[in-house]
């Protein structure tokens, strides 16, 4: 694919731009699809890919859900811009231990390219091995100990040394990972709430978030800055990553009918983390209506609409975002943001 007129190398971010990336919803669009998508947003400017992990869509509409893993490294033949899991839980489908070798053996195959997104993780994907799916809290404590696992190994396995874990909830016999890049992967911790944001800054290397009320997103960056701080760590060189569900279309009628039929859970305003099927979705979906994507959601064929929502989050001290337009309207997304908004959005 041509590069579009202006548009700069990949993984070159000009400075005073704000890298924007491409997210891969895996669960709305067939993996050859996706990938082709993110090859085509790279050719227009964007700067690299979060792919989604899940096991199953939120609503039966959107139609896909393939293996994270196979997708990123196939973008990694693809793409040349950064490649990251957005988000894997790392607790319940998978084992921490397998989670550590998967990541690392992503970046040992593209250096320098690959960060591990982490989460608390949802019934909607974690249920289906038939464990008990815990209280928030738990899910928490969970994630965390997975952390100090695949931290752990990736340690140990540079040192060329075996490593063991015994702890609440996993167990590590004596081992390391045998395929180590020289410098492991980013860990990054995805959560909406300060509690969580505290904790990340203590254990990880950067924190990923969504779209919400600019003074909640404020208060969340003091928690990780106080983590990190605690534990030594510097947060301004700690990312800060956004993921941003819009819908962009030729008109806004166009724009609300692709949220509503194509991403009718970005309008749901309560948790969501505890629905275990797509149908469930499904039937929880037909409540949604258009004012309810007001504040959580941007719907609007104006790019300038668009732009002036993405800056405040730039404003903010994002250092990276990635966005989804929710409609099946990919290539056209692509383009018209390319042109009017990623080249405006400035630090």
């Amino acid at each position: 694919m041509v590069p579009s007129p202006g548009a700069p190398p990949a993984g070159v971010v000009p400075v005073g731009v704000v890298p924007v990336g491409y997210a891969a919803e895996l669960e709305q669009f067939h993996p050859r699809d996706a990938i082709d998508y993110a090859a085509h947003a790279e050719s227009r400017g964007f700067q690299g890919t979060m792919a989604a992990d899940h096991f199953q869509p939120y609503v039966p509409r959107q139609g896909q859900s393939s293996f994270v893993w196979n997708v990123l490294a196939a973008l990694g033949e693809r793409t040349r811009g950064d490649i990251g899991p957005g988000v894997t839980a790392p607790s319940y489908r998978y084992h921490p231990a397998v989670v550590a070798q998967a990541s690392a053996t992503l970046e040992a195959m593209y250096p320098g390219r690959h960060w591990l997104g982490i989460g608390a993780g949802e019934a909607l994907d974690e249920h289906v091995v038939g464990g008990y799916w815990p209280e928030a809290p738990e899910r928490i404590n969970r994630m965390f100990e997975a952390i100090d696992v695949i931290s752990k190994l990736f340690t140990a396995s540079v040192a060329g040394r075996d490593v063991k874990h015994s702890g609440t909830f996993f167990k590590l016999e004596s081992t390391r990972l045998w395929t180590m890049p020289p410098t492991p992967p980013p860990i990054y911790v995805a959560t909406a709430g300060p509690v969580t944001a505290k904790r990340a800054g203590r254990t990880a290397d950067g924190l990923i978030t969504v779209g919400a009320p600019l003074e909640k997103i404020a208060g969340l960056f003091a928690r990780f800055d106080e983590g990190a701080r605690e534990a030594g760590k510097d947060p301004s060189r700690m990312p800060r990553i956004l993921q941003l569900h819009l819908s962009w279309a030729e008109t806004d009628e166009e724009a609300m009918a692709n949220a509503l039929t194509e991403w009718p859970n970005g309008g749901m305003r309560f948790p969501k983390a505890d629905i275990r099927s797509p149908f469930e979705f499904e039937q929880i979906a037909k409540m949604v209506r258009p004012a309810d994507f007001e504040g959580r959601m941007i719907v609007s064929a104006d790019p300038d609409t668009h732009l002036a929502h993405l800056q405040r989050y730039a404003d903010l001290g994002f250092d990276r975002i990635y966005l989804h337009n929710v409609g099946r309207n990919q290539r056209e997304w692509i383009d018209v943001f390319a042109r009017d908004v990623l080249p405006k959005l400035r630090r």
